[in-house]
């Protein structure tokens, strides 16, 4: 069995304590152990996101519980692969039915002129020009 990584930071869990205390926080990130998250019953795909039927699941996953089914997986650790930064501009795309290689491979900005749609044209590049 591999050891036991936060759930948030990924950082080894070896210097604590077992069963995991719901007081327990990891000496990195500071983040609760004993949690939805770190538990190999949570499952984000589904509804209530845990596999236990007889839990009564807290809203917040990432916040200490007293679950009686808590049994904490070693696989918990995700690695991000896309910053905040990129989420927020793949929305913004979104929202102005733009795809995103014509902003990242620098598409030049529209000329300014009075009809509204070079009017929009130009609030999309200013909007671009607060992500990069």
């Amino acid at each position: 069995m591999s050891s036991l990584v936060c759930w948030n930071c990924g950082h080894g869990l070896d210097d604590v304590p077992r069963p995991i205390s719901r007081h327990a926080t990891c000496a990195r990130c500071f983040n609760e152990l004993h949690c939805c998250r770190l538990c190999r019953h949570y499952d984000p795909k589904r509804t209530l996101q845990c596999f236990e039927d007889r839990a009564d699941p807290p809203l917040q996953k990432e916040n200490a519980n007293f679950c009686d089914f808590f049994a904490p997986q070693s696989g918990a650790f995700q690695v991000q692969t896309s910053d905040q930064s990129d989420v927020a501009k793949n929305e913004l795309n979104a929202l102005f039915d733009q795809d995103s290689e014509s902003i990242d491979k620098g598409a030049p900005s529209p000329v300014v002129s009075d009809d509204p749609l070079s009017q929009e044209a130009e609030a999309r590049r200013k909007l671009n020009d607060l992500f990069d």
